[in-house]
């Protein structure tokens, strides 16, 4: 795991302070019963292989959103469709088809909490993905009659069945994880974004070689294959421990720990833990077990700031800019003077390959570098990225060049100046908010407001892709590559809000964020580094605080 760690051998005569010998020092951030667990019980490279297989069936939850985000971004660079349902490459019309899979996504809110607390977190999986199987079809029903509104009733449909699966799987990855793991294991989940976005991409581009209705209805078809792994694979996996701790299943949750953390151990530290905090933290007859009641994501100033945490990290995460790139790729491509369904289609496979690469790479090292400065970072280097983008954008569009040849000569220079860009923000893009995007919204919500709050997560990831679809097409019909200027400064301003309000959460289990949370400063709070002196016999025996060079000890 993460931590600054300083190794320092102390001697100390025993038998005269009558104290224990000190035989390592730790400078960490983050909680002292989270590194006690560490330092006794170090976890195996790979933990449980149930877990690995159990995690890859959930993280599949990820890939509708990234399939249907790279499917549009291609299926509106295809003449066939568009001219089989009357709309352009931009403009309100695309925003209108595009859209109703939010419009699904924003209706099916108020049910996402009731489906993942009262059937589990495995049964909201099968309900979002059997819903997803259902407006495919429908969707590709509409090839014997033309109806673009069954086309986007099924839409409709699909993008109901995404928020319900997209919020169900985050809850299971993150509870069932292992805590030393859970960074990088709920991290990776939203890997499996752009892998969809491959394999959407992918389909496009080979329908575009079979011609005709077959080149949209190929990859529309190919929607179905994650949401059957999901919706048949969803039962066989075990159940979150919290949730069946929660419901009275308190046997099954400890033989479900010891199994998957403890190695087959009863007296393992990691067990032990968590049990000490299930017992301490988790309301036997909170909120979740009421579907109507959601009182306890306003109860006291700490779960609002968790709920806040939670909104504005899935409302930013979508106003970064990668929603133009992901939907409107082909309208994008057309500012810069890159032309043809072949070559647009072709941009966005590469793209998606690199995305899978860095997505990893950043989920890899996201204990090592910490949430908030992942965050903060990224916008940062989104801002800039997006300076980068529009230098040459500009010139591309300026009309005043002394004669045609002068333009076309600029054209390949350009074109090429902003796809380049264009890659480059992709891969800061996926390296530091694709991970953060699962990872932080479901991690800094308590078990009692988990599901509840994962539909808040869903209300603001709607908000901000729905602002995209509507507004981002009419605006690059408009004013075209000033469009860029406008998410520019938008990615400073979410760095310098990140900054100010945004708590770290790594090195603490789940249950031990609540005293982040309710302190009264709680990126202060988070962000502490404490002194840990550990005696031979590998327990921590004193620590000490570091707030601002100054050091409050005590011991444990």
């Amino acid at each position: 795991m993460a931590s600054d760690e300083k190794h320092d051998v102390v001697e100390v005569d025993h038998a005269l302070d009558k104290k224990p010998v000190v035989t390592e020092t730790k400078v960490v951030i983050g909680d002292e019963a989270f590194q006690q667990a560490m330092i006794k019980e170090p976890p195996k490279a790979f933990g449980s292989w149930i877990l690995i297989v159990s995690s890859f069936v959930a993280f599949c939850c990820s890939t509708a959103n990234g399939y249907d985000g790279s499917l549009f971004g291609t299926l509106l660079a295809n003449d066939n469709f568009t001219s089989f349902f009357a709309v352009g490459h931009a403009g309100i019309k695309a925003g209108i088809v595009t859209a109703m899979y939010q419009i699904g996504s924003v209706v099916a809110i108020p049910f996402i909490g009731p489906a993942i607390d009262t059937w589990g977190r495995r049964g909201g999986m099968f309900i979002g993905g059997l819903t997803i199987i259902i407006g495919v079809i429908i969707q590709l029903c509409c090839i014997s009659n033309a109806n673009v509104g069954q086309f986007m009733g099924g839409r409709f449909f699909l993008g109901f069945g995404v928020s319900i699966m997209a919020a169900a799987g985050p809850c299971y990855v993150v509870e069932v994880a292992h805590p030393a793991y859970r960074g990088v294991v709920t991290g990776l989940y939203n890997v499996m974004w752009p892998v969809g976005a491959l394999v959407a991409s992918g389909a496009a581009r080979g329908g575009l070689d079979h011609g005709g209705n077959a080149s949209w209805m190929i990859p529309i078809g190919l929607q179905l294959m994650f949401p059957c792994i999901v919706t048949f694979g969803s039962w066989l996996l075990p159940e979150s421990p919290r949730w069946l701790y929660t419901r009275g299943k308190r046997e099954q949750a400890v033989a479900a720990l010891i199994k998957y953390h403890g190695n087959g151990n009863p007296d393992s530290e990691w067990v032990k833990l968590q049990l000490m905090e299930y017992e301490q933290y988790l309301e036997m007859e909170g909120a979740d077990k009421r579907w109507w009641d959601y009182r306890a994501l306003f109860r006291d100033r700490g779960s609002i700031y968790r709920l806040m945490c939670n909104c504005f990290v899935s409302l930013f995460g979508q106003w970064a800019g990668n929603g133009i790139v992901s939907y409107y790729l082909s309208a994008f491509l057309d500012t810069a003077g890159i032309h043809g369904s072949v070559t647009q289609t072709n941009v966005q496979m590469g793209m998606n390959a690199i995305q899978i690469v860095f997505a990893a790479t950043g989920a890899a090292v996201v204990d090592r570098l910490g949430r908030r400065p992942m965050l903060i970072w990224v916008n940062v280097v989104c801002c800039l990225c997006w300076i980068g983008v529009i230098v040459p954008a500009s010139i591309a569009n300026i009309t005043d060049l002394d004669s045609k040849a002068q333009q076309e000569a600029v054209a390949p220079a350009v074109s090429k100046a902003v796809l380049a860009w264009v890659y480059i923000f992709q891969m800061c893009y996926s390296f530091g908010w694709t991970p953060m995007q699962a990872l932080y919204p479901v991690e800094v919500l308590s078990f009692e407001m988990r599901a509840k709050g994962m539909g808040f997560s869903s209300l603001f990831t709607s908000i901000g892709l729905l602002a995209n679809q509507f507004g981002v097409p009419v605006s690059l019909e408009r004013i075209a590559w000033r469009t860029y200027i406008v998410f520019c400064c938008w990615c400073m301003v979410q760095a310098i809000l990140f900054y100010f309000f945004l708590p770290e959460t790594k090195n603490r289990t789940l249950e031990e964020l609540d005293q982040i949370f309710h302190s009264r400063h709680p990126v202060k709070e988070s962000i502490e580094k404490k002194k840990l002196d550990v005696d031979v016999n590998a327990n921590i025996v004193h620590v000490d605080v570091m707030e601002d060079n100054r050091r409050v000890s005590g011991p444990v």
